[in-house]
């Protein structure tokens, strides 16, 4: 790959809000699973950006549409609709209960929009104190004041004055912790059926489903954040598929448009009819050109041979993942559904992670973590087998290293 030099890494630390604390490399070209450097080095990506590069980077179906909708529209505003917008919106709702979508640009957006639907809805149809969200530990949500607030990790929201009122965290997987605090003046229950930035720890079924019960006995709203586990994560189009239960409103954005900005919120009509015009908006969401790309990304991820091969990777990458540890007993337990990967450290190793990830980008891997203590992977849906075999000799050489 050809080198380039016209900024290095040093000019982050000089031009950026201190907010991040990026790798010392810069990625400049992708393809597919692989990444290319400044200096021309070669990366397995099993990072995905965050389970956002669901089919793998610069995907020649959605650089041609990029193309062929950047020469006809790119943005036009909501005081207009668009035909790529209902489209797609179209294709959300036959492929799932939904019957409403609001389009917006990031998974925190989406979220914003979720939540203040529930409580919307709940206080013009039930009562003006219906306004309790009940929300779990090490929960993510956005960064939002709102989001980050309903979101079950204090570091996020605390320090930026008075957050928003009514929000109560519970343990994660606890039915019996829903049930001492429900009640009539709760308006949603929100959670992530995989929990993603917490740690990778999915919802067991009798969870979900008694939450099912308990929502429909208070009349609450069951609101399922899908940013990270749906668009075909976890083998399912949606994470709820798996569970035999239907939620009231899911978010969705990351993977669906695989690297351009977008963001949607499904729900049914009767509770998208508590919004009217003006009710809640944005200027970018739902732009014909993100949704020309997410439209091509949905046709090929909602397809058997997509959804079917997650499962397929999934069983590679995790017998990968025993056998590492059977060599260097690193990992406590490793856990996740589909291509959403959590390895969580054993206690000699807890708060290593970002050692590890550093450990895997000198080896030539783009790795994730999820805090101190779990390594992340969410790789490409498609990525082939020769590079989940390449990768993880990569990050068994990080491990080496480490240990």
């Amino acid at each position: 790959m050809k080198e380039h030099t016209a900024v290095d890494r040093n000019a982050y630390d000089q031009v950026m809000l201190p907010i991040y604390s990026p790798a010392q490399f810069i990625p400049v070209t992708g393809q597919g699973s692989r990444v290319w450097d400044q200096q021309g080095k070669e990366y397995i990506d099993f990072a995905g950006g965050i389970a956002v590069v669901a089919l793998g980077h610069c995907h020649p179906a959605l650089v041609d549409v990029l193309k062929q909708q950047g020469e006809k529209l790119w943005h036009i505003s909501n005081i207009f609709t668009n035909e790529p917008a209902l489209i797609l919106a179209q294709k959300l709702i036959d492929a799932t209960f939904a019957e409403r979508v609001f389009f917006a640009n990031s998974g925190a957006e989406a979220n914003e929009a979720a939540f203040k639907l529930a409580r919307h809805y709940a206080i013009t149809r039930h009562s003006p104190y219906k306004t309790k969200i009940i929300a779990f530990h090490q929960g993510f949500h956005g960064r939002t004041l709102f989001t980050a607030s309903v979101g079950g990790q204090p570091k996020y929201a605390d320090g930026f004055g008075p957050k928003p009122a009514d929000i109560i965290h519970v343990p994660f997987n606890d039915l019996d912790a829903v049930k001492a605090v429900i009640d009539d003046h709760t308006c949603a229950v929100v959670l992530e059926p995989v929990q993603g930035e917490g740690g990778v720890t999915p919802a067991a079924p009798v969870f979900i489903r008694g939450l099912r019960e308990l929502c429909d006995k208070h009349q609450v709203l069951l609101v399922f954040d899908e940013v990270q586990s749906g668009m075909g994560r976890t083998g399912k189009l949606f994470s709820y598929m798996y569970y035999d239960v239907t939620p009231d409103i899911i978010t969705t954005a990351k993977a669906l448009g695989n690297g351009f900005p977008i963001s949607a919120m499904l729900t049914t009509e009767n509770i998208a009819s508590a919004m009217t015009p003006g009710t809640h908006g944005t200027t970018y969401g739902g732009n014909p050109l993100a949704c020309a790309v997410a439209n091509a990304a949905f046709d090929i991820i909602n397809t058997p041979t997509v959804l079917e091969g997650v499962e397929k990777r999934h069983n590679l990458m995790m017998n990968f993942l025993n056998d590492i540890n059977q060599k260097h007993s690193i990992f406590g337990e490793i856990r996740g559904k589909g291509l959403l990967i959590g390895a969580e450290l054993k206690a000699p190793y807890q708060g290593k992670a970002k050692d590890i990830l550093q450990l895997a980008a000198e080896n030539g891997l783009m790795l994730l973590s999820a805090g101190g203590g779990v390594l992340r992977f969410t790789p490409s849906l498609i990525i082939s087998e020769e590079e989940i075999a390449r990768g993880m000799e990569r990050l068994e050489q990080a491990i080496n290293q480490l240990v």
